[in-house]
């Protein structure tokens, strides 16, 4: 199912209305450090371990372990990508400069990392989709949105978020202390998608299959309904699809501070 006609569908049976978000004199405090200079992005060391990956109803349930690692806190923003890149590809620009950049494909996110690396320092790439569904579970916890089972108040989502993204770090944080892995933008994960391969992946730090065709997206966006925002949601498309006004990503990396 290509991810356009996905978005469409859902876009009929969302109920959009006024945005219920945090007070900004509140919220706003913690995306202060997320648009320092790009060689300063905000990340989280999670201590790795094995959880149930995966969801009983799509009878995709399985057990999988991954190794510390670390995990962006928030996602990549609009200032950070410009500091990398020179320019801006977001649709919804006038956000802000701490608003998640969006409109970005895998192949985007491939070349600004290759370029944020190359300024040296710690090395980054984009988290597995295990790590990405184990962060989000705040450590492989069983919770249904990342953060907890009250999707109102760790995401922004069609119902709540006023048809637009919102500044990163806004909505409650997860028990890891991370922002928006439910709603906001959707992430790109470094997976490639295979029929099957989510139920059957190896048991130890599996990393995907090898193929050059769709990768996977998780967490949901702003634009879809709760629903898409679940930790076990899973969404594809084509690495160059860069035209969706709701792909971004977040940053991972192996490396030790």
């Amino acid at each position: 199912m290509k991810m356009h006609a996905h978005i469409l569908k859902t876009a009929f049976v969302l109920t959009l209305a006024a945005a219920i978000a945090l007070p900004m004199s509140i919220a706003y405090a913690a995306t202060e450090k997320a648009v320092n200079s790009a060689g300063k992005i905000d990340m989280v060391a999670v201590k790795g371990g094995c959880f149930q990956m995966g969801d009983v109803e799509d009878k995709t349930l399985h057990e999988v372990c991954v190794s510390n690692f670390l995990m962006g806190k928030y996602e990549v923003t609009q200032g950070q990508w410009q500091a990398v890149m020179g320019s801006n590809p977001s649709r919804y620009s006038s956000c802000g400069s701490d608003c998640p950049v969006d409109q970005v494909s895998w192949n985007d996110t491939q070349e600004f990392i290759a370029r944020l690396n190359a300024k040296g320092g710690r090395q980054y790439r984009l988290p597995t989709e295990a790590e990405w569904e184990y962060a989000a579970r705040s450590g492989g916890k069983n919770e249904k949105y990342a953060g907890g089972n009250d999707v109102d108040s760790v995401a922004w989502y069609g119902r709540n978020s006023g048809k637009r993204p919102h500044k990163v770090g806004t909505k409650q944080a997860n028990g890891l202390g991370i922002y928006d892995m439910s709603g906001n933008v959707w992430e790109w994960v470094s997976d490639c998608y295979l029929c099957d391969y989510y139920k059957n992946s190896p048991k130890n730090n599996p990393e995907g299959p090898k193929c050059d065709l769709r990768r996977v997206l998780r967490g949901g966006s702003w634009f879809n309904t709760a629903k898409d925002s679940q930790v076990t949601f899973r969404v594809r498309d084509n690495p160059d699809f860069s035209y969706h006004f709701s792909f971004g990503f977040r940053l991972a990396s192996s490396s030790k501070e």
